[in-house]
């Protein structure tokens, strides 16, 4: 019977809230979230092992706070997307170099992104993440257009944060330890690995990309141009960071400048923590135990990578 009464409770949403989030009721907790995870095709040494892959890392940092894992495959219908769309509580689109416009990855990452939104207007909660190329896809699906700027210095570099003047009441942020928070303000914990930039002047010339997120953090790359880190949607549970924070814990390559300190670890522990919190919001299911059971990332072995990518391990999905 309590039990019952724990799937009827509900948490309230005010308006005007500094997370910026609408009035409506959400279910308080599903305990047993299931995130899903975009492949993507795979080039030079990945495509030996095939033809789409998913870093692991992606998946250990949302196992280790508490979520599952589902493989997204690349070229799938509309209809099987939707699916899977309401058969998850949340989408990370991951990091990696493919065509934000013409690739499988943006097909399906532009089909989840239209269903989430949609369905937050409809009084349904679902979170979407982008990271590192995820961050870059988001700012195309929300402004139609290419905003990015080729930037330097910023591969296999950590920074730390310079956040916005309140990204204490952010959602991204809010909710994270001030000891935390005054680590990323003072010491280089985010992985970066990209060669593209949205300066804070793109956007804000673009009227879409303004009045839908808001800027928590910012950096600078070798030649003191300014990229916007941090972001997340004024309205709705969309997320996006140009940096890394999954790598801190689990990827160890000998060539990778990642730190592995406690203050590192922390922050990736922190961030998985938020987004698997997002994902409890959401009270979508599989029409069945074994659908679920069938769609789990456990039906795929990782492989050792390491020696030829800057992956570790990597799930290959087809």
């Amino acid at each position: 019977m309590m039990a019952n009464l724990a799937v009827l409770s509900f948490v309230i949403v005010a308006v005007g809230t500094a997370q910026g989030l609408s009035v409506r009721d959400f279910p308080e907790v599903n305990d047993r979230p299931i995130i899903g995870v975009i492949a993507q095709a795979s080039e030079g040494a990945r495509a030996t092992f095939g033809k789409t892959y998913i870093p692991a890392s992606y998946v250990k940092y949302l196992e280790s706070a508490g979520a599952r894992v589902v493989p997204i495959r690349v070229n799938l219908t509309t209809a099987e997307y939707t699916k899977l769309f309401n058969s998850l509580n949340g989408v990370l689109y991951p990091g990696g170099g493919v065509d934000m416009f013409t690739s499988g990855y943006a097909k399906s990452a532009k089909i989840f992104y239209d269903l989430a939104l949609n369905a937050f207007d409809e009084g349904d909660y679902f979170p979407v993440w982008g990271t590192c190329m995820g961050f870059e896809q988001l700012t195309a699906l929300t402004s139609n257009r290419n905003v990015l700027t080729t930037c330097k210095g910023t591969g296999n570099k950590s920074y730390k944060l310079n956040f916005s003047k309140d990204y204490k009441s952010s959602r991204m942020f809010g909710k994270v330890p001030v000891d935390i928070l005054t680590d990323m303000a003072t010491l280089p914990l985010t992985p970066n690995f990209h060669e593209y930039c949205l300066t804070p002047q793109n956007f804000t010339d673009d009227a879409k990309l303004k009045s839908f997120y808001k800027i928590l953090s910012t950096n600078t790359d070798d030649d003191d141009m300014e990229f916007v880190s941090s972001m997340e949607a004024i309205k709705y549970p969309v997320y996006g960071v140009q940096w890394h924070p999954e790598k801190n814990n689990f990827e160890f390559g000998s060539l990778l400048k990642i730190t592995h300190s406690d203050a590192a670890t922390r922050v990736s522990q922190a961030m998985a923590n938020f987004l698997v919190s997002e994902a409890r919001k959401s009270a979508h299911k599989f029409p069945t135990p074994a659908e679920e059971v069938a769609a789990l990332i456990y039906n795929y072995a990782p492989v050792y990578t390491g020696n030829v990518t800057i992956s570790d391990q990597t799930y290959f999905i087809d």
